[in-house]
Parts: C-alpha cells; sequence; structure tokens
C-alpha cells in the first residue's frame, strides 16, 4: 500500500468519526498539549486506533487526535507529535499533515519547545517563527513525487505565512502577550547540542533550536497549507546556560508559560 492509498484509508476511518471537517489543524509540542483540553465537544482519537498513524513515545505527549471547536472555529489537534529520532521514518513523522490536508485543513499552527540561542531571549519566552533552517539531513520530500499532494519542487520563501505573523503580532499586542521573533534551527536529535553547535547556529542566524516542526512545515507547504509557528523557549541552549539540559527543565518551563500560550493561540484562532 503507497501512501496515497494509506491517506485515503485512514481519511475514510477519521471522516466516520467526526461531524465536521476541521479548516485549522493544531501541532502542539512537548508541554503545550493543554490547548487541546480546551477545545469543546471533543472528539478524541487516540492515535493507536487510526490506521496507518505512528505512535508517540515523547513524555509530555498525549498521543491523541482531538477534533471540535475552539474559539467558535473548527480545529483538529495533535496533542503529541512524532519525531524522526524516535525511530519513525520521516514519512510517519510527517503523516499527519498530510491527513489534516486530505480532512480540510487550510492553515495549521506548528507548536514546540526549543532552546533559546539569541541571548536576548530568556526561559518561557514565546517566539514567533520567521523561518526555519533545516539542519536535520532529511526532507519528508525525497522520493518519487506524488502530484496529488503538491508539485515536485514546491518554493518554500514563505515557509511560514507573512500574513499569518503579521496577524500573530498584532494579537500579541492587543492581548498584552510578549511575543519575540526569530528562525528556528531545526535538528535531528534526541542528543542536546553541544556549545560548539550553539556557536556555529548562531552565526548563521538561528535564535532558536528543536528537534520538530521543520519536517512538518516542508510537508504542509508541498501541499498548499499555510502555516503559522510559534516556539516556547524551554530552556536557553548549551553554552548559554549554565544549568545541564534535561526533558524535565522543558516541561517546568512550557507549565509556567501555558496560560500566555493558551492566550495567544486561542486569540489567533478567533482572528484567523
Amino acid at each position: 500500500m503507497n501512501v496515497l492509498e494509506k491517506v485515503r484509508d485512514t481519511k475514510k476511518y477519521l471522516i466516520s468519526k467526526m461531524d465536521q471537517s476541521p479548516t485549522i489543524g493544531l501541532v502542539l509540542g512537548s508541554g503545550l498539549g493543554v490547548l487541546a483540553d480546551e477545545i469543546e465537544q471533543p472528539v478524541i482519537i487516540p492515535y493507536d486506533e487510526i490506521p496507518h498513524f505512528p505512535v508517540s513515545t515523547v513524555t509530555g505527549h498525549a498521543g491523541q487526535l482531538v477534533i471540535g471547536r475552539l474559539r467558535g472555529k473548527v480545529v483538529i489537534a495533535m496533542q503529541g507529535r512524532f519525531h524522526y529520532y524516535e525511530g519513525h521514518s520521516i514519512e510517519a513523522v510527517t503523516y499527519p499533515i498530510r491527513i489534516m490536508k486530505a480532512i480540510g485543513v487550510e492553515q495549521l499552527i506548528v507548536t514546540n519547545a526549543a532552546g533559546g540561542i539569541n541571548n536576548k531571549f530568556q526561559a518561557g519566552d514565546l517566539m514567533l517563527i520567521q523561518d526555519h533552517l533545516n539542519l536535520t539531513g532529511q526532507n519528508p520530500l525525497i522520493g518519487p513525487n506524488l502530484d496529488e499532494f503538491g508539485p515536485r519542487f514546491p518554493d518554500m520563501t514563505e515557509a511560514y505565512s507573512k500574513s499569518l505573523q503579521s496577524l500573530a503580532k498584532s494579537v500579541a499586542v492587543e492581548h498584552g502577550v510578549n511575543l519575540v521573533e526569530g528562525v528556528y534551527a531545526g535538528m535531528l536529535g534526541p542528543s542536546y547540542e553541544t556549545p560548539a553547535e550553539i556557536r556555529f547556529l548562531n552565526t548563521i542566524g538561528a535564535s532558536a533550536v528543536g528537534m520538530s516542526t521543520v519536517p512538518e512545515v516542508i510537508t504542509a507547504r508541498h501541499s498548499g497549507v499555510e502555516v503559522l509557528g510559534i516556539s516556547c523557549i524551554s530552556n536557553l541552549a548549551a553554552g548559554i546556560s549554565p544549568n545541564v539540559l534535561t526533558h524535565d527543565e522543558v516541561m517546568e518551563t512550557t507549565e509556567k508559560s501555558k496560560q500566555q500560550f493558551l492566550k495567544l493561540i486561542k486569540e489567533i484562532i478567533t482572528a484567523m
């Protein structure tokens, strides 16, 4: 069974569970899945019940789809994402984005927890992703192109929608949310970066670094889905932070930032 057949299979299953088609997709990173708890009249589908879906293995990721209404909009949220470092194929990592497009999603909000490289950032800041650096050594579009999904050579000039960035900045100002801006560097993981790698990333223009998001955004743009990206700066990166980096620190910081995060994303959805 090829990817197109799998997508049709999964789409048929999800449509049987839904009574409305979502137009906005949400990918919720480490510690940020709490947003899905705000979805009204939710249909909750564990990943292990969905045909051809992989299963998330990362602490802080619930591992389920939540479909329902948020601020009057029909949304589908991934409460936990997949990472290449978990041992999934790059096709599996990006499969949910293909599914979102197939069931009607036109706009995607991707969130993540990231290490801060910009020395003006503080742990707990929310960063609007202006652009990314793909340093994973992977691309989800490698292999035969399926024209049903998108073009062979998709343009990435505007990987992150300028109009959605403008909307997010306006919403942040209006609602008193401090929103910094920067470039997200996508690394493979699962080890955190060395201080030398962080100095290199700083030199080439990265503001924050993480182990997700980039493959999802490439896949979304290939399919013509508009993307907005928000990082929670969960820690300062190696060589900048005086602390030993741990996933527990990531989870603690996202917990402290969650009210600002929830406010920002909900008001953005209202304005979309």
